[in-house]
């Protein structure tokens, strides 16, 4: 055999080794890539994702896309070929299994997770577009979660409202875990609450609810816990997280149910205070976007920020709200013709898209990659 041949021969079974190798050999990454948007101003599965009764509404044109990122799934294992093809990708982006799923986090966890987040972001948007309107709403902290095996199960129920612990009044969710916290593990403490039921009797009949109950339950140490959100540093807790819950003053339904996570409430509030106002918003422009939401309008950051935009202008976005957080990462490679919108508050949002409309885009304050 001549000696050419052997060495391509040579050559092209290592090749082949090399590559059955990769194939074969897992690695612990995961992949994410641009998923479906949805624009809030318009239907999904045949019926409006914004559904507003109870209070006048207004024709919206244009688009208010919400983003979304599809990540593989808990249990996949990406093999050395994989990762390799998706960091040199575009369209996708390979991070370490653990930053999408950490400790072990399952897929039911995770699924679990994300709708709780996704429920949670669909209130906030809701109270903070409200409130830019100066419509009031009525809030209130709330038992969330019950951990298994904890000293409030049985004690404490979902639904709850907390109006004190150890007889200071509490104003927000935080408030509970500084209030038990100023115990030692073992000491009692009292929480002052309106049942689940008597609230909701309350709510049904268009009452302020009346009756409340003192509930003494003995802490615990953090670091016996079962649920690894309390384990750390020792410190007192009774096994509960805790919420806001709302009364609006009319009905505001979001028909979206197969999105999770947080990271859709800016564009969620935007579309309300769209619908609820005369006029258009957009100015019939296609504008996506993304950011969580607080309660105050607080604009926070996401992840697969780049996965977001590239989805966001392969559906035909002009403009991208960027959280103020993510912009410079998105800034690094902003898909051609997309504009990306630096926003905080959702007044921020707001003052944009009247620059948007009116023409005014160089008054735009948009992303660098400074920040």
């Amino acid at each position: 055999m001549p000696r050419r041949t052997a060495t391509m021969l040579a050559s092209t079974l290592m090749l082949i080794a090399l590559l059955c190798a990769g194939v074969l050999i897992p690695v612990p990454y995961a992949e994410m890539s641009p998923g479906p948007t949805v624009n809030t101003l318009g239907d999904h599965d045949g019926e409006p994702v914004l559904q507003v009764s109870g209070h006048r509404t207004y024709p919206a044109d244009g688009h208010l896309n919400m983003t979304t990122v599809r990540v593989t799934s808990a249990d996949f294992r990406m093999n050395l070929v994989e990762a390799v093809y998706g960091w040199l990708a575009h369209d996708t982006k390979v991070v370490p299994h653990d930053t999408l799923y950490p400790d072990g986090k399952t897929e039911e966890q995770s699924t679990q997770e994300n709708a709780e987040e996704f429920s949670q972001s669909q209130e906030s948007a809701k109270v903070a577009a409200l409130k830019e309107l100066h419509i009031p709403v009525t809030s209130w902290v709330i038992v969330s979660t019950v951990i298994k095996d904890s000293p409030a199960e049985g004690r404490l129920h979902a639904g709850d409202v907390i109006k004190a612990v150890d007889g200071t009044q509490v104003k927000q969710p935080a408030d509970v875990a500084k209030l038990v916290t100023k115990h030692q593990p073992g000491q009692k403490v009292v929480f002052t609450v309106v049942p689940a039921k008597e609230q909701a009797a309350a709510e049904k009949a268009h009452r302020t609810p009346t009756k409340t109950q003192d509930v003494t339950i003995t802490t615990a140490d953090s670091a016996d816990s079962t649920d690894t959100a309390d384990k750390g540093a020792r410190r007192a807790i009774v096994g509960i997280s805790a919420g806001t819950d709302h009364t609006f003053p009319f009905t505001v339904d979001i028909k979206l149910a197969d999105v999770g996570g947080p990271s859709a409430g800016l564009m969620f509030a935007l579309g309300i205070y769209d619908k609820l106002t005369p006029g258009d918003l957009t100015g019939g422009k296609f504008i996506a976007g993304t950011g969580t939401i607080d309660d105050d309008g607080t604009v926070g950051p996401i992840g697969g920020i780049e996965m977001k935009t590239v989805g966001a202008r392969d559906k035909g976005a002009q403009y991208f709200l960027t959280p103020a957080d993510n912009c410079a990462s998105a800034a690094k490679d902003t898909p051609s013709g997309l504009t990306l919108v630096k926003v905080k508050k959702i007044g921020d949002a707001l003052d944009a898209l009247k620059d948007i409309r009116e023409g005014r885009t160089a008054d735009l304050p948009k992303c660098t990659t400074k920040g």
